[in-house]
């Protein structure tokens, strides 16, 4: 997986963070001792955990060593740590965690719907396991971008990526009721208004373009491939005006949500 850019990440980092607010609007956790925040990146929803449960031990996990680093100095009051969300899984302790939260993590995890029972043991009894997943893969944002790629001269250095996805909020349901979990699974399209220049490319470009990106630019590809992109997500989302003649470019994004409390042990 190529390196993130916390910088380029935190671009229109209000409209990012508001599935982060609502995720954790869901979860009704009472004083909780220890929470875990998967794929915490710059720590945003790290931050908001931390503010909400005073009281906890709260850690930020990544795999990414610049985001954990934007993390440490943006966040006080919270244990960072670099690793890999399927080593973390499988060397946690069982019922070791009162709320395992992950946003926009796991549609990085080829197979996550297999790992979400391991991922659940982890929590304990009247615990719980948030996370939320984009569920857009459909859309121009993201086919214009493989569809480009498909073509020559790109195809050869791309072909062996891996594309992000999601499953439907039924798919997580049943499979967190299976493991002893009360499972709110929900989505949410939300309708972004973003400004500037190539608002929607420059959206992606930090985070589904990035293994994308990292691969053609290892050949000099990446240049025009991005302009290219640009014109065809211009066309895709074209440019708006409101009353005072302000520009904008409307995004919308559906997003899968899953707040569970568990049972059983």
């Amino acid at each position: 997986m190529p390196a993130w850019d916390p910088e380029r990440y935190l671009t229109y980092s209000d409209e990012r963070a508001r599935p982060l607010v609502d995720l954790l609007r869901r979860v009704d956790a009472d004083q909780p001792n220890d929470v875990v925040d998967l794929g915490c990146g710059p720590g945003n929803l790290t931050a908001l955990a931390a503010a909400r449960w005073p009281g906890a031990r709260v850690v930020g996990v990544d795999s990414s060593a610049p985001m954990i680093d934007k993390a440490r100095a943006s966040v006080d009051g919270v244990d960072f740590a670099v690793a890999d969300l399927r080593d973390w899984a499988e060397s946690a302790q069982p019922a070791s965690v009162d709320v395992l939260l992950s946003n926009a993590t796991l549609q990085w995890v080829p197979g996550h719907l297999d790992l979400l029972p391991i991922l659940a043991g982890t929590v304990k009894r009247g615990g719980w396991f948030a996370f939320q997943v984009p569920g857009n893969f459909a859309e121009p944002s993201h086919t214009l971008r493989a569809e480009l790629a498909a073509e020559e001269p790109y195809a050869a250095h791309v072909e062996h990526l891996e594309a992000p996805g999601s499953h439907d909020p039924a798919d997580y349901y049943d499979a967190l009721v299976g493991e002893g979990f009360e499972v709110d699974a929900w989505e949410t399209t939300y309708l972004h208004v973003l400004t500037g220049e190539d608002p929607v490319f420059t959206w992606i470009s930090g985070t589904s373009l990035r293994p994308t990106a990292a691969a053609l630019e290892k050949v000099g590809l990446f240049e025009p491939f991005a302009d290219e992109l640009r014109e065809r997500l211009s066309r895709a989302y074209p440019v708006r005006n409101d009353s005072v003649g302000n520009s904008f470019v409307l995004l919308p994004f559906r997003r899968i949500f899953v707040a569970a409390r568990r049972l059983t042990s």
